[in-house]
């Protein structure tokens, strides 16, 4: 083809396809980190003899776990880059979610010796063990263990989405993208009860945990064959790759030192110098356990308060109109474009303006218990929109550290985010699992509301504030665009 022809080929569209490839991995990441919440309450607590309390101990830890492995994530696939740390955090992640499948079987060989068993023989097992602490103490430990390992390998996905995003998009639609391939979040928690309790009722509830952890290598086969950078991807044109490196094009001091500054590479203790560092972390802290508790707790909370198992074709549609509502946060990508594009707005004052925006639609969580003792499609709608605007706030916090860090430092950033975001999560999850139980058996009124209706509405009442709480220290922090320079 002659030069001129080049010149006026028709622009690629692959950076697309990298998008759908993240958006899948993060919907199988979402179902496989599901699985528990749509099965502990009717199938795995009346085996094992869980509490509320216990179930908020697991679901606290893996928030744990996933903190501190989100910290290691990010420098991982910063070191290893962006093809091989995917790679490696999919086939890890889906490894423990298949585990979970065992712990029943490794529970009755503890306690028997007999490891040689199917799902079924070691329910039964269990079943005729007088001594309920033993069990209940055993499972416990060994789902911690498989929540280990799942967190491990799920701490991955974002520090190495949030990277493929900075390689293949220009700052202006990083939003978008990350809006798009964040919308897998709730798309996995859309399909998670309409799928998952109908596997554990015929199949049992090992079934869905081996079910939804193989889809992972499924997915690892699109992305060996699918991913390369866009400078050495045949399906990349010049014309796609020059949109893709516009802000390098256009920086000041020109395309070879914008690159160079993006490929130097920033040490861990010089990252924590930086204010953006610890604004980025604050808003992930006070907002990243809503979100966990939203898809860890609604289930219990329609059982416990509504009394409509996850099995139950009412609480399966709810929860579907509940994650429906959710998908309008795809709205949190294209508002920032527009005050880019319409506004002429620096791409971090559009996001943060945009985040102002979805900061106030979580305050309708106020309402979310005393509308529920109306219907409980109050809760579920509101707790929807206030999903949706998480999402929508989630996808541009992501993409402020592109707008401020180097390439080479962004999957770290990202990892320390969210060592932030799950200390957050540990906290919520850890205390409103003891405050639950204990609002039931204190019957403690809070507000005209009684047992763990009180507790749900303290909750409510938290996850309401923190975004604004998230936005005005992060505002305060870094008021202006201010990239970081290295010398």
């Amino acid at each position: 083809m002659s030069t001129l022809g080049k010149m006026n080929e028709k622009m690629t569209q692959y950076r697309w396809t990298i998008v759908a490839m993240l958006f899948f991995a993060t919907t199988v990441n979402y179902l496989d980190r599901q699985v528990l919440s749509l099965t502990w309450k009717d199938f795995i607590a009346p085996e094992f003899h869980w509490t509320n309390t216990d179930y908020g101990t697991i679901t606290s830890l893996f928030s744990l776990f996933y903190a501190v492995s989100m910290l290691l994530a990010g420098r991982f696939v910063d070191w290893m880059d962006t093809k091989k740390g995917f790679m490696w955090a999919i086939f890890v992640w889906s490894i423990g979610a298949v585990l979970h499948a065992f712990c029943g079987i490794a529970t009755s060989g503890i306690i028997t010796g007999n490891w040689f068993v199917g799902f079924e023989e070691a329910r039964h097992i269990i079943g005729g063990v007088q001594n309920v602490a033993t069990v209940l103490n055993i499972s416990v430990v060994l789902f911690i263990f498989a929540r280990l390992v799942l967190a491990i390998g799920e701490a991955g996905n974002f520090p190495a989405a949030i990277k493929a995003t900075a390689e293949y998009f220009p700052k202006k639609d990083r939003a978008l993208a990350t809006s798009i391939f964040n919308a897998g979040a709730t798309v996995g928690a859309l399909a998670a009860p309409i799928t998952i309790p109908i596997i554990a009722k015929y199949w049992g509830w090992e079934s869905a945990f081996v079910a939804i952890g193989a889809l992972g290598f499924i997915w690892m086969g699109f992305w060996q064959f699918g991913y390369q950078k866009p400078d050495k991807h045949p399906r990349v044109n010049k014309a796609e790759l020059d949109y893709i490196n516009q802000d390098q094009i256009n920086a000041v001091g020109g395309e070879e030192a914008a690159r160079k500054a993006d490929a130097k590479k920033i040490g861990f203790g010089k990252i924590l110098k930086f204010k953006q560092t610890w604004a980025f972390a604050f808003g992930k802290f006070m907002t990243d356990g809503v979100w966990w508790f939203y898809l860890f707790w609604t289930p219990a909370y329609l059982s416990s308060v509504y009394g409509m198992e996850s099995s139950d074709s009412g609480a399966q549609i709810a929860l579907f109109v509940l994650y429906m509502i959710t998908l309008l946060s795809i709205i949190g990508g294209w508002l920032p474009s527009y005050f880019v594009n319409k506004k002429g707005m620096d791409p971090y004052a559009g996001r943060m303006k945009s985040m102002l925006i979805f900061a106030f639609f979580p305050l309708l969580a106020l309402l979310a218990q005393p509308l529920g003792a109306i219907s409980y499609w109050f809760p579920v709608i509101i707790i929807g929109i206030a999903g949706a605007a998480h999402q929508a706030w989630s996808a541009n916090i992501f993409s402020t550290i592109g707008d401020m860090f180097p390439k080479s430092a962004i999957a770290t950033v990202t990892g320390i985010g969210g060592l932030a975001g799950g200390l957050g999560s540990v906290i919520i999850n850890k205390g409103s699992g003891v405050l639950f139980d204990y609002a039931g058996t204190t019957n403690m009124q809070f507000l005209g509301f009684e047992g763990e209706k009180a507790g749900y509405l303290i909750v409510f009442s938290f996850c309401a504030v923190a975004y604004l709480i998230g936005w005005i220290v992060m505002k305060t922090m870094v008021p202006k665009y201010k990239p970081i320079i290295m010398e």
